[in-house]
């Protein structure tokens, strides 16, 4: 019998999603263990030992000094090491809204060939100068080397945050990360037909925080290490879509649960 991969799904300090993040996990064919980020810090549990790092939304340490901030320096300063040789030794990671933030403020996002960790974007307040909480709909890019968005064209999911707009102080990087594939995923216009990605920031609440270029998500050269500001795990079962009740469904698993088992897809395949 196949091994299921086992995921780390972190907690601690204000992360309250990681009992769904568990739970999609477990859906697509793994195994997940809830993992207090002091027993990683402390030395009682090593990352090491984990097939695919996962980190959930919340508000960890309450978004004190930003979103993400204070647990990226945790991460980054508290298990570095075992941070750079985790990605390294090309073992999945996922960050979803604060996750994303966290990964994102700790540099290993969008990231660098040598896993340095240092930070060159951020995920800044909304335009709308309040917390989002809606559906939106992502498009994925298709040349990206993803491995979570493998084969997905468009999604419906829910935002909820209030820094999502992803942003950097050297625009030039856009381009580069553009070209690398590492925009996975972008917000779009339901309406239009695919593909329809555009670098042009579509009108609020299409994209719900005005982030540059409309990135909802990005991932490292590697496409190993991935991190969106939306929620898929909140979208694994077609009775938690948004218009289910208008629309002639065949209810069963929903649209956000592809990106986890593209990853536990992955995991099984390095050990056959």
């Amino acid at each position: 019998m196949e091994q299921r991969p086992n995921v780390a799904v972190l907690s601690g300090f204000g992360i309250n999603c990681e009992t769904e993040t568990m739970a999609v996990f477990e859906m697509a064919g793994a195994t997940s263990e809830r993992v207090h980020i002091n027993k990683l810090v402390n030395g009682e549990l090593s990352i090491s030992d984990y097939d695919i790092m996962a980190i959930p939304g919340g508000f960890s340490f309450g978004d004190h000094l930003g979103s993400g901030r204070l647990m990226g320096n945790r991460l980054r300063f508290g298990i570095r090491e075992q941070v750079r040789e985790f990605v390294k030794s090309g073992k999945p990671v996922i960050g979803i809204c604060n996750g994303f933030q966290v990964l994102v403020k700790m540099g290993l996002l969008p990231g660098d060939e040598e896993v340095s960790l240092t930070q060159t974007a951020s995920l800044a307040l909304n335009d709308s100068g309040h917390y989002e909480d809606r559906w939106v709909t992502l498009e994925f890019d298709p040349s990206s080397p993803c491995i979570w968005t493998k084969g997905l064209e468009r999604m419906r999911v829910p935002v909820r945050h209030g820094e999502g707009k992803f942003v950097t102080d050297n625009k030039e990087l856009l381009d580069i990360w553009s070209d690398r594939g590492q925009i996975a995923v972008r917000y779009v216009d339901p309406e239009t037909n695919y593909p329809s990605i555009s670098d042009e920031v579509l009108p609020y609440p299409i994209s719900p925080n005005q982030s540059w270029r409309n990135i909802a998500g990005v991932c490292d050269q590697s496409g190993l290490v991935f991190g969106l500001m939306p929620h898929p795990e909140a979208n694994h079962s077609t009775w938690l879509g948004a218009t289910w009740t208008r629309e002639d469904v065949e209810h069963g698993e929903g649209e956000g649960m592809a990106i986890f088992r593209n990853a536990v897809d992955y995991v099984l395949s390095r050990k056959r």
